[in-house]
């Protein structure tokens, strides 16, 4: 009588999985540190994949495309081990819902708001310089975009909740005050263009928020 067939036996290395992982963030970056030097069209996967040392092969099988190796940059860059959590679940927002305090809601939102910029504001403009003329980096803008006006609604949602809202703004002209303020192009033009240090444009966010959403 035959023995029965073997299934191949899966093995799994923790030293495999971290030299794996690792691989990974040298790829990410090299990627982000020649997309800020050169933008998006100048960088090309054998560049990075040079600047990372890894094979060009390599790179492709972690990331697949330019596009989606972008689309990885950004997503470590913004929200890191909460990249995959939607943004209404993450925990600065939590923070921000959990707040009674208005003026400490905004305070936190333009905490988060200006950290976010320091890590990602360069990446940011290299995404919405490319999306002009590449419509895969042009989802990623959209994407971006859309999620930052979900958060302000869902800010502004609280202040109208709270009763805090000005008098003379309806909740969807709040969102659109909220989103234009926070928005990465002003960041671009404070910070990159006029030279306003991170505190600075913090403060100014803060201060902005309350004068243009509070009923004080």
């Amino acid at each position: 009588m035959s023995e029965p067939v073997k299934s191949p036996r899966t093995y799994s290395s923790p030293l495999r999985a971290e030299q794996a992982a690792s691989t990974r963030r040298s790829i990410i970056e090299a990627g982000r540190a020649l997309f800020e030097r050169d933008g998006y069209a100048a960088t090309s996967m054998p560049a990075v994949a040079a600047e990372a040392h890894v094979a060009v092969k390599t790179l492709y099988l972690a990331f697949g495309s330019k596009p989606e190796l972008l689309r990885a940059i950004w997503d470590q860059r913004l929200a890191g081990n909460e990249a995959a959590i939607p943004v209404l679940e993450r925990s600065w927002y939590r923070e921000v819902e959990a707040d009674d305090s208005p003026t400490g809601k905004l305070h936190l939102l333009a905490r988060q708001s200006g950290g976010v910029k320091s890590r990602t504001g360069r990446l940011l403009i290299v995404i919405r310089d490319a999306a002009d003329t590449h419509p895969e980096v042009r989802a990623l803008w959209d994407e971006i975009e859309a999620k930052l006006y979900q958060a302000s609604t869902a800010v502004v949602d609280q202040l109208a909740s709270a009763g805090a809202l000005r008098a003379d703004l309806d909740p969807t002209e709040a969102a659109d005050l909220l989103w234009t303020i926070n928005h990465p192009s002003v960041w671009q033009l404070l910070v990159s263009r006029r030279g306003w240090s991170d505190d600075t444009y913090q403060h100014w966010l803060a201060r902005t928020f309350r004068a243009q959403l509070l009923d004080e």
